[in-house]
């Protein structure tokens, strides 16, 4: 009998043309669940998704989206007792959106400022004198304006970054009290900004602030749970061990080596008083940290694999090649990173794939009667040459002439030898 799989869901949608797709994927493993051309967005549409996924034997953990009306209710209606997370990238994307056009606007004004200071410099005449006075006079509290409101804002978002954080500056896990006692003043200084923007940006963030919280109620969970199990001080060190761990994969070289050097110390403090429980200990810390979700921007990675083809299908897809699409990051072998030589598919069902996906999908198409096997052959070249960025053939493909007809003696396509020689 078959188990059931635990995951934890990143939901999105997108669109081809008019029509939504709905896409959701497992936070952990990367493997594509579900995507179905939907016919809407509604919350009956999303929660008949969600059912379809458990009638599958996935028990869900949770599920990371964004505040789209109809997905979070679709998903509580068919998941009552679950947790939902609001995502933290869509949640303050618009804050950070905003500062880059400030940014802009701020060096605009100090060319606006320089070019009238510089006209004023070399006046001839005594009117023109004046009306370059007036002119800078103007020019000038305008950049200062602009300067001050960017680095107002770039510094609030800077503590805003810090305190949704997991640890503190104190190297201390963060809790749901202390996140709200930080978050709720910077909302208000955030707010208080000299900028009529500001208003709209921050009023859907500040009313529903419990949702920003949810993921500080797993880390007050998970640390409880350690602490039965790993003494205090060692699940200190190791909770730091990790904090600099996953800052070392998105930082630049200088930070990068420093982030290095200080999870190696704290991971030699708590191997000194751990011992022969080291690896054991530093394996559950690491796994329970790692098991958080924040964010569903993982499920862009679908949006991406996705859009080629959309644009060169013009937005006319079919289930069927939304299928076909979803086969190939299922099956195919990372080459790098902590999942390297392992593919989705393999990662949540435990079991090794007997082939490469391109011999899979050969299979799958091999397996159809011969009145079908024409029309799958044709979705498979345009899945093949989309998944490997090469340009379609113009006029589209024949059956005859596509490339997975024609074999070599080793039984690969003659597209697939030359890729593997």
């Amino acid at each position: 009998m078959t188990s059931q799989k635990f995951v934890f869901y990143l939901s999105d949608e997108m669109f081809a043309i008019q029509a939504p797709i709905s896409v959701t994927i497992d936070a952990q493993r990367t493997t594509i669940l579900k995507i179905e051309l939907a016919s809407g967005r509604s919350a009956q549409t999303w929660q008949a998704h969600f059912e379809a996924l458990d009638n599958h034997l996935f028990c869900c953990l949770g599920m990371a989206s964004d505040r789209g009306v109809g997905l979070v209710a679709g998903y509580q209606a068919a998941l009552q007792t679950a947790l939902w997370v609001c995502d933290d990238f869509h949640a303050f994307q618009g804050l950070f959106n905003w500062l880059h056009q400030l940014e802009k606007k701020a060096y605009s004004a100090i060319v606006k400022e320089d070019e009238a200071a510089h006209k004023w410099d070399h006046a001839k005449s005594e009117a023109t004198f004046v009306k370059r006075l007036h002119q800078y006079e103007q020019a000038h509290p305008a950049c200062e304006q602009a300067m001050t409101l960017y680095d107002e804002l770039d510094i609030l978002l800077s503590l805003l970054r810090e305190t949704l954080q997991l640890c503190s500056p104190f190297d201390r896990l963060r809790t749901v009290d202390g996140v709200r006692s930080e978050l709720t003043p910077l909302l208000e200084m955030l707010a208080a900004l000299n900028c009529a923007a500001m208003a709209k940006l921050i009023k859907p963030i500040r009313g529903p602030i419990d949702d920003l919280l949810v993921p500080f109620g797993q880390v007050e969970a998970i640390q409880a749970q350690l602490l039965e199990v790993v003494p205090q001080d060692a699940v200190d060190f190791l909770v730091l061990a990790w904090h600099h761990d996953h800052f070392s994969h998105a930082s630049r070289a200088k930070q990068k080596h420093y982030h290095q050097h200080e999870r190696q110390e704290w991971l030699a403090f708590a191997e000194g008083l751990l011992g022969d429980q080291f690896e054991e200990f530093k394996a559950l810390v690491f796994e329970k940290l790692d098991s958080i979700v924040r964010a569903s921007s993982l499920v862009e990675m679908v949006n991406s694999l996705i859009r080629p083809y959309l644009n060169s299908c013009k937005g006319q897809i079919t289930q069927e090649t939304l299928n076909l699409i979803m086969f190939y990051p299922n099956h195919h072998r990372y080459k790098s990173g902590k999942r390297k030589g392992k593919a989705p598919m393999e990662l949540l069902t435990g079991e090794t794939l007997e082939a490469e996906w391109v011999e899979l999908l050969l299979q799958q198409v091999e397996q159809k009667p011969q009145a079908n096997r024409d029309v799958s052959q044709v979705h498979v070249s345009v899945v093949f040459y989309v998944c490997l960025g090469r340009k379609m053939p113009k006029g589209g493909f024949e059956p005859d002439s596509m490339p997975f007809t024609k074999r070599t003696p080793s039984g690969q396509s003659p597209d697939i030898a030359r890729q593997a020689a």
